[in-house]
């Protein structure tokens, strides 16, 4: 069946999953395959669930006329969102970097649906499976649609963009973050920068840290660049406080502060994005300042937590060389009579992890702290003086023994760490 005759069906039909625990009826059902899991198997389930057709690959699965036979399912899922988006003439704005982004999209997000009606990606569905289903989610009356792109190796974010055919961008930062994929720094750089070489060819519009030499040098040869940063830039911000929230500040571009929600000194560049992208869609300044005031973070990331007498920054939904350090940073700089730093390993680093993993450590020991713990993969592997457990369960299990009072506390770590689990309930 041709990807048009699917989209006649996905017209009458227009909602795509990939999970049949999610199936409602008169869903369209996508059998993605996996290294541990087949969802062709599942075709039948999805089918007596209430679906309305499966797109399966595999013959021998074939029920009925509701089972439409593909020779890929997730070629034939990017190739419907990419038939969908064709029929859109609105700005399509997409999001990528090594730090930041999802927080970056979230604050757009808030300050653009402040005025129009904008589709976004839900929480972090920033893969070759979660672009698609983004793409297929924006409903005819949309206005805006910001698209958050993660990529851990080079041609992804290229691949993303022939489907996604993205107006606008905005490239947060390129830092050591998936170094295993990219091959470095410079790996990352080029791959991260595949979104500008798409918005280059196609006369797109790009917004710019300016803060970054790296970001300016990557975009050169397109015409129309909006920056934004604490120097040389359209939109000029800087931070006025940051015990224990950032308030942010204004020279240029915009009037007024911003009081946010969220932990951190490195969250201004995430906010002066939301503000200059705010700004160039023509949105009021009471709405932008509204809309980031107002904006939570949720899911582990920059969250203030108050447990009795303590004050526990949870920034462990992700972590890198680059994020890491920005947060000890953060951290150390606060004021507060008891400090303690709780550490998670970083992921995917390949063959640099043990030396990032002891960089970590050399700039731990350029602070004071009342006590570091120091949990799981290479932080096992190498030497320092630190408490050190094998995975956040043991850590929690020694957190919940020490009674801290009037404490503050940092807790960051790669997702695999599971780090939330250490200021869980026993």
């Amino acid at each position: 069946m041709t990807i048009e005759k699917i989209y006649s069906l996905y017209l009458d039909f227009p909602s795509v999953v990939t999970d049949t625990r999610r199936i409602k009826k008169d869903d369209i059902f996508f059998a993605l395959k996996g290294p541990n899991f087949n969802g062709n198997q599942f075709a039948k389930n999805a089918l007596e669930a209430g679906a309305a057709y499966c797109i399966i690959d595999e013959p021998s699965f074939k029920i009925n006329e509701k089972t439409i036979l593909v020779d890929d399912v997730l070629t034939t899922l990017q190739l419907l969102a990419k038939e969908h988006r064709r029929h859109f003439d609105i700005p399509f704005l997409a999001i990528t970097g090594s730090n930041g982004k999802t927080t970056t999209k979230e604050l757009i997000y808030a300050v653009l649906s402040s005025s129009f009606i904008t589709c976004t990606t839900e929480g972090n569905l920033n893969n070759h499976i979660g672009v698609p289903l983004t793409i297929l989610r924006i409903k005819k009356e949309a206005a805006i649609a910001v698209i958050e792109m993660g990529a851990n190796h080079q041609k992804e974010i290229a691949g993303y963009c022939e489907y996604t055919n993205p107006t606008h961008g905005i490239i947060t930062n390129c830092g050591k973050a998936h170094l295993e994929g990219f091959g470095g720094v410079e790996g990352v750089k080029k791959g991260k920068g595949e979104l500008f070489d798409f918005l280059r060819l196609n006369k797109g519009i790009v917004f710019i840290n300016s803060d970054y030499e790296y970001l300016l040098e990557m975009s050169k040869g397109i015409d129309n660049i909006i920056t934004y940063g604490t120097k040389d830039a359209s939109y000029l911000g800087y931070v006025i406080n940051n015990e224990p929230f950032i308030e942010v500040g204004m020279k240029q571009g915009y009037a007024g502060t911003i009081n946010t929600q969220l932990v951190g000194d490195y969250n201004l560049p995430n906010i002066l994005a939301a503000v200059t992208i705010g700004k160039y869609f023509g949105v009021d300044d009471q709405k932008i300042k509204n809309a980031i005031e107002n904006y939570h973070p949720t899911n582990s990331r920059s969250q203030l937590i108050q447990q009795a007498s303590n004050n526990i920054v949870l920034d462990a939904y992700n972590a890198n060389p680059s994020s890491m350090k920005a947060a000890i940073e953060n951290f150390s700089g606060m004021h507060a009579a008891k400090k303690i730093l709780i550490l998670g390993a970083m992921a995917e680093l390949g063959a640099e992890s043990l030396s990032e993993h002891q960089n970590i450590v050399s700039l731990i020991n350029h602070y004071k702290w009342d006590h570091v713990v120091l949990v799981g993969g290479d932080f096992l592997n190498i030497q320092h003086p630190f408490i050190s457990f094998k995975n956040s369960l043991e850590a929690k299990h020694w957190y919940h023994q020490q009674s801290f009072i009037n404490s503050t506390i940092l807790i960051k770590g790669s997702r695999s760490m599971q780090m939330e689990k250490i200021i869980a309930p026993v």
